[in-house]
């Protein structure tokens, strides 16, 4: 049901202009009376445009009331309202739903959130030696809460869609996939069939999820093409017609060097003795002399030489 008209609220549209300049900041900022609008019986609001930069759309609204059967109208409340066509912010969220990737760091730390879709509960031991080994060493699910089929999906479609899949033009111009290189790490799981992480240092993906059909110009397998060089070596050139003089120092004269422990282990006075001549050398007189003894006895005769004298005649 539509309020009834009351000309005494409709007509307070000083009244509504004086309140609204009272609490904009400059007076400036309240503009043309846009009418007034009947809220309820005995219950109307006046609106004036707002002037301000950056509140485009926007209205100065003041509401006022009357008591029945009363004459004077009283100002309720007034406030600054968005119209139709007003530039409005998005709308509030919690901070914890407003954070992105790469929002987090060093020092932060999330809220838990018990119904994240993107995990479900892990596995819970059976006692079962045979169930539990597979699902804790195999599967790796000895863990509260695991990836879910949800949480994986959105992993796969983040990371194949993402800088390191196989539609950026790193990637569309390799010469051969991350598939065939040496420097890719497999991952675990049903990941493990489309990702890998690269461990390749001169890659700008090292460390890095990489799709198998991704790849990079660090390839284990790739080589660059030698290209001709744009200033080829000349032939040496050799110059014979000069003479180069290089002065050496003359070698220093070689002394005897006197051994210390020797020198240590000698007595401090030795009485003089004559020089006795070496066993080893060399006799020096020639083959044909006589030896030494036959000078000694220079005035004997040999038995050889007595015997010849005395068949001699006496008158030799």
């Amino acid at each position: 049901m539509a309020a009834v008209k009351d000309a005494v609220l409709e007509r307070a549209v000083d009244l509504a202009r004086e309140v609204a300049v009272e609490i904009a900041e400059e007076p400036a900022d309240v503009g043309e009376y846009l009418g007034a609008v009947r809220e309820d019986d005995r219950l109307v609001s006046h609106r004036f445009a707002c002037t301000a930069r950056g509140y485009r759309g926007w209205a100065w609204t003041v509401t006022v009331a009357r008591v029945p059967r009363g004459r004077t109208a009283t100002v309720c409340e007034a406030e600054l309202l968005p119209g139709d066509d007003a530039i409005l912010a998005r709308p509030w969220l919690p901070w914890s739903q407003r954070l992105r990737p790469g929002d987090i760091g060093a020092g932060d730390v999330l809220p838990f959130r018990p119904d994240d879709p993107r995990l479900e509960p892990g596995f819970t031991p059976t006692g079962d030696p045979e169930i539990d080994e597979v699902a804790i060493d195999e599967l790796a699910l000895a863990r509260v809460r695991v990836l879910s089929p949800q949480g994986i999906d959105e992993a796969a479609e983040r990371w194949y869609r993402g800088t390191r899949g196989p539609t950026t033009p790193g990637a569309v111009a390799s010469a051969a996939a991350c598939a065939t290189c040496g420097f890719l790490v497999p991952l675990q799981g049903s990941l493990g069939t489309l990702f890998a992480v690269c461990a390749n240092e001169w890659s700008p993906d090292d460390g890095k999820v990489v799709s198998l059909d991704h790849g990079c110009g660090a390839h284990s397998e790739t080589d660059v093409d030698a290209l001709p060089s744009e200033w080829p070596a000349s032939d040496p050139l050799y110059d014979e017609t000069a003479i180069d003089l290089i002065e050496r120092p003359a070698p220093a004269a070689e002394q005897p060097v006197a051994d210390p422990v020797a020198e240590a282990d000698e007595p401090d006075s030795q009485p003089d003795e004559p020089d006795a001549p070496e066993a080893d050398e060399p006799d020096s007189q020639p083959d044909d002399a006589p030896p030494a003894d036959a000078d000694e006895h220079s005035g004997e005769h040999t038995p050889d030489q007595h015997t010849h004298d005395q068949h001699l005649p006496d008158g030799s």
